[in-house]
């Protein structure tokens, strides 16, 4: 399965499923959460409230609301407790528990942001690679598009950059 980097706003982006960095209440605040309940909705953080707390690194499913999308993938890579930093740990296992998620359902096509490498606090170019990597170990069955978004030129190009190194290798 191949992915791409791309750049943009996420609550823009159209997919079968898009990514909410979460943090384990999976109270949709600021960030790449604000931006989605923006778009899609006061009912979009009714539905991730109901559903958690979560643990660190699981994720839960939603439907998109008003967004363009199936679903919304509230993967928690953030805790809500503690100093609210990410791990490596806690990315990696966001990531592919939101790949599977989308998979499982037989989405095609799903949105990922830098998750933990914003209000969570995580390196960026760390995160980026953790993510690269759990995509490129990811064995799908119904997902093919596969985007890891980034917001800003700084963040874009060194996710691109991180990502290129990981094909690379």
């Amino acid at each position: 399965m191949e992915f791409r980097v791309i750049q943009g706003d996420i609550a823009a982006q159209s997919a079968d499923a898009l990514v909410n960095a979460a943090g384990t209440s999976l109270e949709m605040g600021s960030g790449v959460a604000g931006a989605l309940r923006r778009r899609g909705g006061e009912q979009l953080n009714e539905a991730a409230t109901a559903l958690g707390p979560v643990d660190l690194g699981a994720v839960a499913v939603t439907d998109a609301f008003d967004l363009e999308a199936e679903y919304v993938v509230h993967a928690a890579a953030m805790p809500h407790y503690g100093d609210g930093r990410a791990t490596a740990e806690s990315i990696r296992t966001a990531t592919r528990n939101a790949l599977a998620a989308a998979d499982q359902r037989g989405c095609t096509s799903i949105v990922i942001p830098a998750l933990g490498c914003g209000v969570a606090g995580f390196d960026l170019e760390d995160g980026a690679r953790i993510i690269a990597e759990t995509i490129a170990d990811f064995d799908p069955e119904s997902l093919e598009d596969v985007r890891v978004i980034a917001y800003s030129d700084e963040e874009f190009e060194t996710i691109r950059r991180t990502a290129d190194d990981i094909r690379s290798e």
